[in-house]
């Protein structure tokens, strides 16, 4: 039996979730809601110390990170539909963009994505019901995330953040103008991988994510859309952006 404990069909929670979905994996989907702090309830922390997601319970085994939990489902579900290469070198294309989506993509956006919707939520708290909060996150590196998307992140930090945007926009832009899928011709983990960073970001940062600065892109961000197990996991998912739209831009912002 499966279950995928996970924020839903966003950023690194839609990686594990888009790929139980390609793969036609039949699990029980466990959302778990971060405007409530349910992440950091004892609860959790019981199927994951550290009180992240996503989570992967499979027959009491738990699995954690999610390209970690994407990488199992290939190899405990050989005879499904396959999201990995065959070929030891298309491997290793493959696991050069995962691998890139997690030590940079994901990093860069995830600032920015802290600073408009999770400071809003964390200044919206009292200072008592703040320091509650992030008191029960059991990850050092984490409570001073959270004190510094209440502060605000400095400017020369957003901007730094947004120069990583930028290169990482012009990098995946180069790639999909030289091939359909990231890692070939094959729709691979690299593309879920970094889809579930991207899908978004036309909205979100429509200044540099458009039709015209990077219609490659674009298109790709639409046939993953399109594609049938994506339609399904959109449809059947809840989401913790019901109350917030991703990337959502601030008010000053939007007007610069």
């Amino acid at each position: 039996m499966l279950t995928l404990y996970s924020f839903g069909p966003g950023a690194n929670s839609l990686k594990p979730l888009l790929a139980l979905y390609e793969k036609g994996l039949e699990f029980t989907p466990r959302f778990v809601d971060p405007t409530k702090f349910e992440h950091h309830e004892e609860w959790f922390k019981k199927i994951n110390p550290r009180g992240q997601v996503p989570a992967l319970d499979h027959d009491g085994h738990v699995i954690t990170e999610s390209t970690v939990i994407c990488e199992y489902l290939e190899d405990a579900f050989p005879d499904a539909p396959r999201l990995r290469p065959t070929d030891p070198v298309q491997i290793a294309e493959m696991r050069v963009w995962t691998k890139w989506v997690d030590e940079y993509f994901c990093w860069c956006v995830s600032t920015i994505g802290w600073e408009r919707g999770i400071g809003p939520m964390a200044r919206a708290l009292s200072d008592e019901e703040f320091e509650e909060k992030v008191k029960r996150i059991p990850i050092p590196e984490q409570q001073a995330k959270w004190r510094s998307a209440r502060a605000g992140f400095p400017k020369e930090v957003l901007d730094e953040e947004m120069r990583k945007i930028r290169v990482s926009i012009d990098r995946l832009e180069k790639r999909l103008s030289e091939s359909t899928w990231l890692a070939g011709e094959d729709y691979t983990l690299a593309d879920i991988c970094n889809f579930a960073i991207a899908n978004g970001m036309e909205k979100g940062f429509d200044d540099i994510v458009n039709t015209t600065a990077t219609p490659n892109l674009v298109a790709w961000i639409e046939r993953i859309n399109a594609r049938p197990a994506c339609i399904e996991m959109f449809a059947k998912s809840k989401s913790e952006f019901a109350a917030r739209k991703p990337f959502a831009k601030s008010e000053e912002q939007a007007q610069a």
